[in-house]
């Protein structure tokens, strides 16, 4: 899966965009490159503030891909939640809403109705995941992954600035140069927010370039060594 999305919208920690003079690619020809490997994928591309783009190839039996839009909120998803029944009673939902359309629910449910903020809805996830969501309406992005880091996310930086996220590093590598980098596990992302931890985000996550000739590596200094699930009041 790719996600791409302009600075307007979304900007990469200042570590990672400081970090890339070698990079290659735009983020439309990065596009353009994974549309021209996966033919038969599903492609979105919205002005110049965002592209995506999903496909089943590839993919991994245990952790699968999919795709929903609902309410001008586009949410790519890879993996699976352990909790889905009970998170589906919790919201009001059917049966028949799987894990990407939960996602999104839920994430509108907490932007339009809660006193508390949108990424509240992470606490709220057990099992193994990694989503990228995309709200047109309020021009946000919110990324997360769960707190073992069982399904690998990878984001960073194109030629032209704009923050890039993918399942496969080698998706990004040409395009991102030495700004790619694992995704930290545990963690989130927002417009608003930047990168935080789950448990606490109002503990700020460093990101510290390294040497290494591929990639550069995300280092987490926050309190706590394991995430505990939200319950569902």
């Amino acid at each position: 899966m790719l996600a791409i999305f302009n600075s307007k919208v979304a900007e990469g920690p200042e570590e990672m965009r400081m970090s890339s003079p070698d990079i290659k690619k735009s983020s439309y020809d990065l596009f353009n490159s994974f549309q021209d490997a996966f033919p038969h994928a599903l492609s979105l591309k919205m002005e110049d503030i965002a592209y995506m783009a999903y496909t089943k190839d590839t993919q991994s039996f245990l952790r699968p891909r999919s795709f929903a839009v609902k309410d001008d909120c586009f949410c790519l998803f890879e993996g699976n939640l352990e909790n889905l029944p009970s998170l589906r009673q919790h919201y009001g939902l059917s049966k028949s809403v799987n894990e990407v359309l939960l996602v999104i629910d839920a994430y509108r449910t907490l932007r339009d109705r809660a006193p508390y903020p949108a990424t509240k809805v992470v606490g709220h996830l057990e099992g193994q995941f990694a989503f990228v969501i995309f709200d047109r309406t309020t021009q946000t992005v919110f990324v997360a992954t769960d707190s073992e880091g069982k399904v690998p996310l990878y984001w960073g930086i194109t030629a032209d600035g704009y923050l890039a996220f993918s399942d496969t590093a080698e998706v990004l590598k040409e395009a991102c140069g030495r700004s790619l980098a694992s995704f930290p596990q545990g963690c989130l992302f927002s417009s608003n927010l930047g990168l935080r931890s789950h448990q606490d985000p109002s503990q700020m996550v460093k990101v510290t370039p390294t040497m290494d000739n591929e990639m550069c590596s995300t280092t987490i200094k926050v309190e706590g060594e394991s995430h505990i699930p939200t319950p569902i009041m």
